[in-house]
């Protein structure tokens, strides 16, 4: 009896702990962990727009600092002077504007005026030709009365000088038909030449709009020596000093968003088959290991490096060993988006989590 007692309390041990082992295996299947996860974040790479020695530094290595803060300012003397010489170009090219612009009138006004002396000359020609038949008419009609002394040779000499003089004046309008023709040829090429140098009007002309682009650019320049923090976040490693050099489009120092902190977490590739999208992740970083994060699954990685087949030594391929009885599962990076932060844990970039994921817990509360 005693002994029957004794084999169903171990058989009932035994059982247990089989239930106990494969509830804990269920979960584990059900809800994938890995030990190998990591905090990441983006890192802004602070990199000045403009070159110069570095006149102020007011930060230090690991401070925080918000969007907007003054991270370093470059000399910015050589920008106000190239600015200065550009708004002075731009008063330059202003001022060549206005007198070509006052050109166009002159020449405008030169060719109204032209045209008026033309069409007077032509009236004056049409007035002088009436007249030059009337005084042809009266000197021929003298002409004709004198051998029947009808007139006197005096009325006969005045209706010929006023005959002649008509004559004239109309050689003279012609002249100045000419002239003004050539006034007016010569006033439309000034206008041509100048409307062609000076282009298009107001704000759409080149050259205005070329010496306010400079103005622009070198005003953007004087700004630029005064580098502020895009975001919020942390300085790391700041090896600036007053008076270094910086170079314009190299990387200065760099800056951590802390408002872009996730986790990744590296599952075995048999491992993610059930992960979804936004399904709940408890992260527990190895620095608080009493402060749990929850957070949810944000992406899957579609791709990691192949390791067999790159270029090694000599350009050879490098090749891994592998053992044909053991085959290793690939570790596929999960990203895990953190939904609350405790406040006494600081997230340090690079740093060891511990990530487990409770597969089809998308949408629970």
């Amino acid at each position: 009896m005693n002994l029957s007692r004794k084999h169903i309390l171990t058989a009932a041990v035994v059982a247990l702990a089989v239930i106990v082992v494969l509830l804990k295996y269920g979960a584990y299947v059900l809800n994938p962990w890995t030990r190998d996860g990591q905090i990441r974040a983006e890192v802004v790479q602070i990199t000045p727009r403009v070159s110069g020695p570095i006149v102020a530094l007011p930060i230090v290595d690991n401070q925080f600092v918000k969007a907007g803060d003054l991270l370093f300012e470059i000399d910015p003397r050589t920008y106000k002077a190239s600015l200065d010489q550009a708004r002075a170009q731009y008063d330059m090219t202003s001022d060549n504007y206005q007198a070509q612009e006052k050109e166009i009138e002159g020449a405008e006004a030169q060719i109204v005026a032209s045209k008026a002396q033309i069409r007077q000359a032509q009236s004056s020609i049409k007035q002088l030709d009436a007249q030059i038949v009337q005084d042809k008419a009266e000197f021929e009609r003298q002409q004709d009365l004198l051998p029947k002394r009808a007139t006197s040779q005096k009325s006969v000499d005045r209706a010929r000088a006023n005959y002649d003089v008509t004559l004239e004046q109309r050689e003279g309008a012609l002249a100045t038909v000419a002239q003004a023709n050539a006034s007016l040829a010569q006033a439309q090429a000034a206008l041509a030449r100048t409307r062609a140098t000076l282009g298009a009007l107001g704000d759409a002309n080149a050259s205005l709009r070329q010496a306010k682009a400079a103005v622009d650019q070198a005003q953007l320049n004087l700004e630029f020596t005064q580098v502020r923090a895009p975001v919020d976040g942390y300085i790391t490693n700041l090896n600036l000093r007053l008076g270094s050099q910086a170079v314009a489009n190299q990387p200065a120092l760099a800056l951590v968003d802390i408002n872009s902190y996730w986790v990744h977490g590296y599952f075995k590739e048999t491992s993610i088959e059930n992960i979804g999208h936004g399904d709940k992740a408890i992260v527990t970083l190895m620095s608080y290991p009493d402060d749990p994060i929850s957070g949810h699954v944000d992406s899957i990685g579609w791709g990691i490096a192949q390791q067999d087949g790159s270029t090694g030594f000599e350009l050879l391929p490098t090749i891994s060993p592998t053992f044909e009885w053991i085959r290793l599962a690939q570790r596929v990076p999960v990203r895990i988006h953190l939904d609350e932060v405790p406040d006494n844990v600081a997230l340090r970039v690079g740093t060891t989590a511990s990530v487990l994921v409770k597969t089809g817990s998308a949408g629970d509360q």
